[in-house]
């Protein structure tokens, strides 16, 4: 295959783009030159997400635009709408290849002919057989990467098809997670985004069973030794997960920055009880207390779903005024959408879509509420601020450890250095502005 082209295309979330990163290296390796996804090239792969509304229809609409760029491209689709609908997928017009949770990471082993057919051929495991580890990061751009430390989840949420496309709960080693970790450091990326589908599950399944070897504490106190690294930032991780002990370490540590996401889903007990969550929302006040306690200036985003079946008018402003009242600084809100073979998909009190969509619109407006006095909590305060590497019509962008994001005249100089700087201003479009105080890489 040397001399052939391939390209890339990410849907979802950070797993995601670790995981394409990681196909992507293989690629070259057996050399492939790797493309962008807007030019003409020999291979498309498409790493596909089952959370996303209409996944067949966001899939079908990418692989339109592969053929439009390449008709005798060989198309290949992956990810988890791959492995839950691999017959729908390979119906559709243009696919070569589907392969499941399984196969995702052996690509290249099953392009020995690059010739189109009819109907795409599928290679799709039973999810139970998805039990084994694939370390992946991503190193996309300079100035970050996504390091997968956890794959799959053991949680029966009614709404969820995670556990169906991804398999069971399972970790990589203590020694692999170091170790990537040190593989980017060395190549003068300055923050790192812990990721995984559930990572505060981290330890189970490190040694090919359920026995917890370490645990995410113990991989937050290794990672936080790794030399070279900046910044080092947890993703999303649930409440019941989060301990005190990790948040007070966090609290103390010169690379683990004050930004936690931790789902919510609903302010409501009884929502959470018809989710099957693991927790009550007096825990997660808990949880929210204690960080603001030890980190007044900490960063902390949840996310919410909205319309979920048996949600009234009464239980959705239980969450509106659950979450006014927290100290959050943003929100993320899905709004709930069906999905097949989840318990949620047969339960009574189904929500109109037009009031899905109102609620959706409430909280919205409520997140930008929550960061817009969050950003001016932190005025004449001075933070560090890594820059991004972008030229955005003439603005260079960047994120103060806790999150904030400022604007300044885009100055090549700047890209993927970290600057001292007082925030004083938020501008129009709700970015900060800030004084620099000093340049430190």
């Amino acid at each position: 295959m040397n001399g052939k082209s391939v390209a890339f295309h990410t849907l979802g979330c950070k797993l995601n783009f670790a995981e394409t990163s990681t196909i992507a290296r293989d690629f070259v390796d057996k050399g492939f030159a790797k493309v962008e996804f807007e030019q003409a090239a020999d291979v498309y792969v498409i790493n596909t997400c089952s959370v996303t509304q209409n996944a067949d229809k966001e899939c079908k609409s990418i692989v339109n635009r592969a053929m439009r760029q390449n008709p005798d491209a060989f198309v290949v689709i992956v990810g988890c709408y791959a492995q839950l609908q691999p017959e729908e997928i390979a119906a559709i017009d243009g696919v070569d290849l589907v392969l499941g949770a399984t196969e995702k990471f052996k690509v290249t082993d099953y392009l020995n002919d690059l010739t189109k057919s009819d109907h795409g051929e599928v290679h799709s495991c039973e999810i139970d057989e998805a039990n084994s580890f694939i370390g992946s990061y991503s190193i996309g751009e300079r100035t970050r990467a996504f390091l997968k430390v956890q794959d799959g989840c053991d949680y029966k949420c009614t709404y969820c098809t995670i556990p169906r496309a991804r398999g069971i709960s399972r970790s990589d080693t203590l020694e692999n997670v170091v170790s990537n970790a040190a593989e980017i450091a060395a190549q003068d990326i300055k923050e790192i985004v812990l990721t995984g589908v559930n990572i505060g599950d981290y330890g189970k399944g490190e040694f090919g069973n359920k026995r917890h070897e370490h645990t995410f504490l113990e991989l937050v106190r290794e990672l936080d030794k790794v030399e070279g690294i900046d910044r080092l930032r947890i993703s999303s991780i649930e409440p019941n997960l989060l301990k005190d002990e990790t948040i007070d370490f966090v609290s103390k540590s010169s690379r683990f920055v004050p930004h936690f996401h931790i789902p919510l889903q609903s302010g409501s007990d009884d929502m959470l009880k018809r989710m099957k969550r693991r927790y009550l929302s007096n825990l997660y006040v808990d949880r929210v207390t204690k960080i603001k306690e030890v980190m007044p200036h900490a960063c902390i985003g949840v996310d919410v779903i909205v319309g979920f079946p048996g949600e009234t008018d009464d239980h959705f402003m239980e969450t509106y005024r659950f979450l006014q009242e927290l100290p959050i600084s943003y929100l993320h809100v899905f709004t709930y959408s069906e999905r097949p073979n989840t318990e949620a998909w047969d339960m009574d009190g189904v929500v109109p879509k037009d009031i899905r969509k109102k609620r959706n619109k409430m909280l919205r407006v409520l997140s930008a509420k929550k960061r817009r006095a969050f950003y001016e909590d932190q005025m004449n305060t001075v933070r560090r601020v890594l820059f991004e590497g972008e030229n955005k019509e003439g603005w260079i962008h960047g994120f103060t450890e806790n999150y904030v994001k400022v604007k300044t005249h885009w100055d090549p100089a700047l890209v993927n250095s970290v600057a001292e700087v007082k925030l004083t201003s938020i501008d129009d479009d709700g970015l900060v502005r800030f004084e620099p105080v000093g340049i430190e890489a």
